[in-house]
C-alpha cells in the first residue's frame, strides 16, 4: 500500500466528527446516486468513515456485494461493529487508499466517495484510480462540500472567522475546502468521458432547533478538539485562545431561534 504521507485529514476521527459523519445516510448523502442503483451490483466505498452510508447502500445493491475502505482502520472497527448490528451480511471493510485500491480493474459497477476529494492534495490521480476499478459503463459518483458557498443568518462575525480560517488551514495542508464545484473539472482532467458525465448539486439544511443546536454544538466542539484545531495551531494559524472564542461563536449563533445554516455540496455522477 502506498499511502501519501503528505495528505492529511482536516476533521480527524475525534467524537464530535464522528458525531456528525454518522448521521449520514443514503438519502441525505447519496440521494443522487440512488436511481442509477440496482439488486446485484458490486459496489466500492472510498472514504467511508464510520459506515453509515455504506451500510444503506449495501441494502440497495444486496444481495451484491460491498466494500468500504478508509486510512483509519479504528474508524473500520466502528463501521464493521455498525453493519453487524444492522445485519448487513453483504458488505465487508478493510484499510484501504484512494491513490491505490487493491482491487484489479473492471472490479466494481459502483464507485462512490463522499466528501473525500476535498481532503486530497491530487483529487484527479484518486478519480482516476477509481474509474480504473470501475467496470465499463459503471459509474463512479462524488460528492463534496463547498465551503465558501456556504451561508447561515443572522450574521455573525465569529462565524466568518471560522470560515476564513478553515480555508487558510486546508490551503495549509494543500486540500480544497470548496471542491464542490470543481469536481465536473476534475472530473473531466480525470479522463472520463464528458457525455457520460452528469454534474448537480444539493444541500444541507439545519434550521430547526434541533438541527441547528447539534450542528452548532458539533462544530463548537470541533473547533477546539478535532483535528481541524490541532492543525490550526500546528500551522501557527490560531491560539487556543483563538479557536474558544470561534467555539463561542458557534454556540451563540445556535441559540438564536432564526438560525439557518446551509451547506452546498458538488455532485457528479460519471461514466467509466
Amino acid at each position: 500500500m502506498t499511502t501519501r504521507t503528505h495528505d492529511v485529514y482536516t476533521h480527524g476521527h475525534h467524537e464530535s466528527v464522528l458525531r456528525s459523519h454518522r448521521w449520514r445516510t443514503a438519502e441525505n448523502s447519496a440521494g443522487y446516486l440512488l436511481p442509477a442503483l440496482a439488486p446485484g451490483q458490486r459496489l466500492l466505498d472510498v472514504g467511508c468513515g464510520p459506515g453509515t452510508v455504506t451500510v444503506d447502500l449495501a441494502s440497495r445493491v444486496a444481495p451484491g456485494e460491498v466494500v468500504g475502505v478508509d486510512r483509519s482502520a479504528a474508524v473500520l472497527a466502528v463501521a464493521t461493529e455498525h453493519a453487524a448490528e444492522k445485519g448487513a451480511a453483504n458488505v465487508r471493510f478493510e484499510v484501504g487508499d484512494a491513490y491505490a485500491l487493491e482491487f484489479e480493474d473492471d472490479t466494481f459497477d459502483v464507485v462512490h466517495a463522499h466528501q473525500v476529494l476535498q481532503h486530497l492534495t491530487d483529487p484527479v490521480a484518486a478519480l482516476r484510480e477509481m474509474r480504473r476499478v470501475t467496470r465499463p459503463g459503471g459509474v463512479v459518483a462524488v460528492r463534496d462540500a463547498d465551503y465558501a458557498g456556504m451561508t447561515w443568518y443572522p450574521p455573525h462575525p465569529g462565524l466568518d472567522e471560522w470560515q476564513a480560517l478553515y480555508h487558510e488551514v486546508t490551503q495549509a495542508n494543500g486540500a480544497e475546502a470548496d471542491a464542490g464545484r470543481r469536481l465536473l473539472s476534475w472530473v473531466r482532467e480525470a479522463g472520463f468521458d464528458p457525455a457520460g458525465v452528469a454534474p448537480g448539486a444539493g444541500v444541507w439544511c439545519y434550521a430547526t432547533p434541533e438541527d441547528r443546536t447539534w450542528w452548532a454544538g458539533l462544530w463548537a466542539d470541533r473547533c477546539v478538539t478535532s483535528n481541524f484545531a490541532v492543525q490550526a495551531m500546528e500551522h501557527h494559524l490560531a491560539d487556543e485562545v483563538a479557536l474558544e472564542l470561534l467555539a463561542d461563536a458557534w454556540r451563540e449563533w445556535g441559540t438564536s431561534p432564526d438560525g439557518w445554516f446551509l451547506v452546498p455540496h458538488g455532485e457528479v455522477l460519471a461514466r467509466a
